[in-house]
C-alpha cells in the first residue's frame, strides 16, 4: 500500500472538495510518517477544497435571523457553525501543510484539531439533517480563510491571529446562544455547542502555545508583537463581551485579556 507522507497527504485533504471524502482522507494522515525533508511544494491557497455550496458572501450580506423558534432560522444559525468547522478542517490542515520547521509536538496538536473539527462538523450536519436541511442549503462568509491567506507566509502571525482571534470568537459566542438554544427546546444543539466550546478551549491554547513559542523562539514580547500583528495585517475588530474563563483556560494571560478589553469596539 501506498504511504503518502504528512505534508503530501494534508495537502491531498486540504484540497478535496467532498467534505465526506475530506474527513476520510483526514482519517489516514499518520503523523509517524513526518519527514522534514518532505519535498511537497508550499503552495499559496486562495481557495481551498470546498463544494460548490454554500454560496459565499459578504458577511454583511447574510440575513439576519432572530427568531430561532421558527425550524428555518434555528437551522442557519447551526448551518453557520458548521461553515465555521469546516473552514477550522481546512485551517488546521493548512497549518499542519504550510509551516515545515516546527517541532514535531506542532504538527500532531493541529492534526488533532482537523481531526476534532471534522468530528463538529458532522455533529452539526448531522442535527441539521434532523431539521430537514444540509451543508449548503445557507449562504456563508470567507472571513476565516481570508486571514490564513493573509498569514501564510508566517507561522507566527498565524498563530497569533486566526487563534487566538478568529477561532477564540467562539469561546465568547457559545454561551448566549447556548442558553437562545436551551429556552426554545433545542437540547441537542446546546450539548453539540458544550462539545465544540470545550474542544475549542483546547485549540485555542495550542495556538496560544505556539504563538508564544516562536516569540520565544524571535526574542519578541508577545504583547507588543500581538498589536503590531494586529494593525499590519488588519485584523478584524473585538466586540462584545469576553468569556473570561474560557479564555484563562485557553491560556490567555490577564495582560492579555486587558489588551484584549482595550482594543473593543
Amino acid at each position: 500500500m501506498w504511504i503518502f507522507a504528512v505534508f503530501a497527504a494534508a495537502f491531498a485533504a486540504l484540497i478535496e472538495t467532498d467534505p465526506d471524502l475530506k474527513i476520510a482522507q483526514l482519517a489516514g494522515i499518520d503523523i509517524s510518517h513526518l519527514d522534514a525533508q518532505d519535498a511537497t511544494p508550499i503552495l499559496r491557497i486562495e481557495t481551498p477544497g470546498r463544494p460548490s455550496k454554500p454560496e459565499l458572501v459578504a458577511p454583511k450580506d447574510l440575513p439576519r435571523r432572530r427568531n430561532l423558534g421558527e425550524a428555518e432560522n434555528r437551522a442557519a444559525l447551526l448551518h453557520a457553525f458548521a461553515h465555521i468547522e469546516f473552514n477550522a478542517i481546512n485551517l488546521a490542515l493548512d497549518a499542519l501543510y504550510r509551516f515545515r520547521t516546527m517541532p514535531s509536538q506542532y504538527y500532531a496538536d493541529w492534526l488533532k484539531i482537523a481531526r476534532e473539527e471534522a468530528y463538529h462538523f458532522n455533529l452539526l450536519r448531522e442535527h441539521l439533517n434532523t431539521l430537514g436541511f444540509d451543508y449548503g442549503d445557507f449562504p456563508a462568509h470567507n472571513s476565516l480563510w481570508e486571514m490564513a491567506v493573509k498569514t501564510d507566509s508566517d507561522v507566527m502571525a498565524r498563530m497569533a491571529l486566526v487563534p487566538r482571534i478568529l477561532e477564540a470568537r467562539g469561546l465568547d459566542a457559545v454561551p448566549p446562544i447556548q442558553q437562545k438554544l436551551s429556552n426554545i427546546g433545542d437540547l441537542r444543539a446546546c450539548e453539540i455547542l458544550d462539545i465544540i466550546l470545550q474542544d475549542e478551549i483546547g485549540h485555542v491554547r495550542i495556538g496560544n502555545h505556539w504563538y508564544h513559542w516562536c516569540c520565544q523562539e524571535r526574542a519578541l514580547d508577545p504583547i507588543q508583537t500581538f498589536v503590531t500583528l494586529l494593525r499590519d495585517y488588519d485584523a478584524p475588530v473585538f466586540r462584545g463581551t469576553l468569556n473570561q474563563l474560557a479564555r484563562q483556560q485557553a491560556g490567555f494571560t490577564q495582560e492579555e485579556m486587558e489588551l484584549i478589553e482595550s482594543l473593543k469596539q
